[in-house]
């Protein structure tokens, strides 16, 4: 009886699969607070943002939305015949307005919540049996009057109940936040979401603050995206641009809940679908993120890394790229390794080996194809360079056998044999016929 071959498997989705593993485990249990516009939740992708949000929830996030409804508000202003004015940015809501703002975005949450219970068969949400909860968790007070404008019914966060908030995340409840806040006295006020999602994040001690913007992210000069800032520079990258008045919230929320201590802001494309997890399940994400953390650091290597520089430089050991070295000899040069570390991932090594007399080899120089082209290279030459210095090297030596222009390119000059020193020249590998290279250091 004939059987059928095993069909060829799918390696890119199990390598996919195994890649995202470290994001699986480092966001289990943690906290995430997303902030969703109520363009997001009338958009025909908004179904796919759900079921990404539970799959979120399905591996163990402890989720805190936050939407907005200011589409939902002018439809029902516009229905309603009433006009409302803008000031600094906001809405001047009066009472007669407050009762479309609370009709709308009444709305807006009974539409998430039942998004959030559909469990329908071969689909996403099949088997999730999520529990959403709302409730009055933002204390607001009024504005007042500012520079001469009564806003009226239009609020600001007073307070958040993370208690009760901690509460419902504890059993597995994903928390929704509406902007809506109410005063002690029974007065509701007309939030900003951005507001509401930033003090809620900083209240409860987030990982991570996620907003989910209108364009792929903050762009540099050349309209290219800028994938990481820390807030100071994103300050500056906010007073230099003309931006919409959206952006200009979202980046200032971010940069205030860095600043007030949540560890990463993700601003990310609400039009890519599947883009919140790309963003928080791959090492470059697909958006813009604000921290207060060094992301990518350049550091000594350490035991906990001997795994990273192998799988690193073992590729170009087989092409021939690099000379083999074993493990036993990796671990007895780990003191003289230099690391570049991303969210984790070893992306680039080098080692500084002394060879004594003030001299010193370079060796195991080595950048993931990923992460070339960008300044990397450099920033880790730099690195060793001033080491060296440091430790009094005046000569920096390099074996290759490929990438001898770029060393040329930045400094390095043709040496022979006889100038390594002597213990070094006797290691020399004339099959390879390596080109010699040498930089004089300057004195310190």
């Amino acid at each position: 009886m004939a059987t059928k071959p095993n069909p060829k498997p799918d390696f890119e989705r199990i390598r996919w699969f195994r890649e995202t593993a470290p994001y699986v485990h480092a966001h289990r249990g943690r906290t995430f607070v997303v902030l969703m516009g109520g363009e997001q939740v009338q958009d025909a992708g908004f179904t796919a943002l759900v079921h990404d949000l539970a799959l979120l929830a399905g591996l163990g996030v402890r989720l805190v939305l936050v939407h907005g409804a200011r589409p939902q508000i002018d439809a029902q202003l516009k229905r309603a015949g009433r006009k409302t004015e803008r000031a600094q940015g906001l809405r001047v809501t009066d009472s007669a307005a407050m009762e479309s703002v609370i009709e709308a975005v009444g709305r807006v949450r009974i539409e998430i919540e039942a998004q959030f219970s559909a469990g329908l068969a071969n689909s996403p949400m099949a088997g999730a049996h999520l529990r959403i909860s709302s409730g009055n968790f933002i204390t607001a007070r009024p504005l007042g009057v500012r520079d001469g404008v009564d806003f009226q019914h239009t609020g600001e966060v007073r307070r958040v109940d993370h208690a009760a908030i901690e509460t419902l995340l504890a059993q597995q409840h994903i928390v929704l936040l509406s902007p809506l806040g109410f005063s002690p006295t029974g007065e509701a006020y007309n939030l900003r979401a951005e507001e509401v999602a930033t003090a809620a994040a900083i209240a409860l001690g987030a990982d991570k603050l996620v907003q989910l913007i209108d364009g792929r992210g903050l762009l540099d000069g050349r309209k290219r995206l800028i994938r990481e800032l820390r807030p100071d520079a994103a300050e500056e990258w906010l007073n230099k641009r003309t931006v919409s008045e959206d952006i200009q919230w979202q980046v200032q929320s971010a940069i205030d809940a860095c600043r007030a201590g949540v560890a990463r802001a993700h601003l990310v494309d609400a039009h890519t679908d599947g883009g919140l997890l790309l963003e928080l399940f791959t090492r470059d994400g697909t958006g813009t993120l604000i921290t207060a953390e060094r992301y990518e650091t350049l550091r000594a290597a350490t035991i906990d890394d001997i795994g990273g520089i192998l799988e690193l430089i073992q590729p170009l050991e087989q092409s021939g790229v690099l000379v083999s070295r074993p493990r036993e000899q990796l671990e007895q040069d780990l003191p003289h390794f230099t690391v570049m570390e991303r969210d984790g991932t070893i992306i680039a090594c080098a080692a500084r080996i002394p060879l004594g007399k003030h001299k010193a080899e370079l060796a195991a120089f080595v950048v993931h194809p990923d992460y070339q082209n960008a300044g990397r290279g450099e920033a880790l030459l730099q690195h060793i360079e001033r080491a060296a210095i440091q430790a009094g090297e005046q000569e920096l030596y390099l074996l290759t056998t490929r990438t001898s222009d770029w060393f040329r390119e930045h400094g390095f000059l043709p040496a022979t044999r006889d100038a390594l020193p002597a213990p070094r020249r006797a290691l020399y590998n004339h099959q390879r016929n390596s080109k010699v290279l040498c930089k004089t250091l300057p004195l310190t």
